[in-house]
């Protein structure tokens, strides 16, 4: 179980650099987070801080949002497509059924 440290344990400069590596995109999170000693929450917290003040950043992400609701319209689509094939194939197996008799 690792040690707890107050809130201003790390210094800037380490929470930047540490969020610069997760950024870099080269080694997971939870490595990172590992070789550097530092809960992974507390490091998902500094890079979710750092993207939110970015110059026009938008602390929502408005962005998940819409990307939600496109994927929920994709599978609406998806599973009538998919319902109208299935009625399409029962109505083929039932005249098809009807022949071999």
């Amino acid at each position: 179980m690792k040690k707890k440290r107050g809130a201003s344990a790390y210094s800037d400069e380490f929470r930047r650099e540490a969020v610069r590596l997760v950024e870099a995109g080269t080694t997971p999170l939870k490595q990172i987070a590992r070789e550097l000693d530092v809960a992974e929450e507390s490091l998902r917290s500094w890079c979710r801080r750092a993207r939110a003040q970015r110059p026009g950043a938008d602390p929502v992400e408005p962005t998940t949002v819409l990307s939600v609701a496109e994927e929920n319209q994709r599978l609406k689509r998806e599973n009538a497509r998919l319902l109208e094939e299935r009625d399409i194939l029962k109505k083929a197996m039932a005249f098809f059924a009807k022949d071999a008799r």
